[in-house]
């Protein structure tokens, strides 16, 4: 846990957008949306809103999932709304177990490679917070990745490393494209037996994609896991770093793990084309609740 107690919602974004559900603003796309950031503490003014009802929604920048206040905001002209405190109770079962990446809904952190040297624009080439605006970075992961898939050990991998930025499908030739797993590997002290654990898979885009998750059984079938197929945002495509965000709270019971190795397996599945994939924000496993 960050903390015990309340903290304040630094830097949080807040904005008024067409009623929905939490995250739906990011599908509106016919009504306006008021937006600010918060301040250290927390505090937030909208201001010049168009008279209409609202959600008042919020992200908050390390923080998974999305606030959505519990009534809609009906804006009057020249009218001034007081909402009081506000609190937002994030997803989560346990303690952080491990984690990779920063909860930002961004894939800037993981390893963006160098592009292929003909095709490097070199408008990007000294400024590293852009590198990802290259062309043709989906391609590489085939280059580094030509046999074997990602694999990650938890306590000795470094994410900004050894974390390729997008899961995308490997170019095999002759324009066929085959899906890729990634495997995490950790190790796991004092299992609790039973007892439900939680991984916390945020996606910062996806475009046609679907990830299936299965614990310590790669062969697993059904998966222990599936998102479905999911996502249009083209990030990839678009030379982005971020899309449309995801998140899914998937459970794995004790009897899935083992004390001492184990191994989460992500499979992207869908394999039609080059962009078929994801970008993953941030990725926890949580041990069971506290027992009360």
């Amino acid at each position: 846990y960050i903390s015990k107690s309340h903290v304040w919602a630094s830097s949080a974004y807040v904005g008024l957008a067409a009623t929905g559900n939490a995250g739906s603003w990011q599908k509106e796309i016919k009504g306006y949306q008021f937006w600010t950031q918060a301040n250290e503490q927390g505090y937030f003014l909208i201001k010049d809103a168009r008279p209409g009802n609202y959600s008042l929604y919020a992200t908050v920048p390390g923080i998974i999932g999305d606030y959505k206040y519990e009534a809609n905001i009906t804006i009057e002209p020249r009218s001034e709304i007081n909402l009081a405190n506000l609190t937002y109770v994030p997803p989560r079962n346990g303690l952080t177990l491990w984690e990779i990446g920063i909860p930002d809904r961004s894939a800037a952190e993981f390893n963006v490679p160098d592009p292929n040297p003909t095709l490097m624009n070199k408008l990007f080439t000294t400024n590293h917070a852009n590198k990802f605006r290259q062309y043709g970075l989906w391609e590489r992961y085939a280059d580094l990745y030509p046999d074997e898939d990602l694999i990650y050990t938890v306590g000795t991998d470094n994410y900004s490393d050894n974390w390729f930025f997008a899961h995308v499908t490997r170019n095999i030739g002759n324009h066929t494209y085959e899906p890729t797993t990634w495997k995490i590997l950790f190790e796991l002290q004092n299992l609790t037996n039973p007892g439900n654990y939680t991984l916390q898979l945020a996606l910062a885009s996806a475009t046609n994609a679907e990830v299936q998750v299965r614990f310590n059984n790669q062969s697993a079938f059904p998966p222990h896991f599936t998102t479905g197929l999911i996502g249009r945002d083209n990030a990839v495509a678009r030379h982005g770093i971020h899309g449309l965000y995801w998140l899914f709270s998937i459970i794995g019971p004790s009897y899935q793990l083992r004390e001492g190795n184990n191994a989460i397996y992500l499979t992207q599945s869908r394999s039609l084309g080059t962009f078929e994939g994801v970008m993953y924000d941030y990725i926890r496993l949580e041990g069971p609740p506290p027992r009360k």
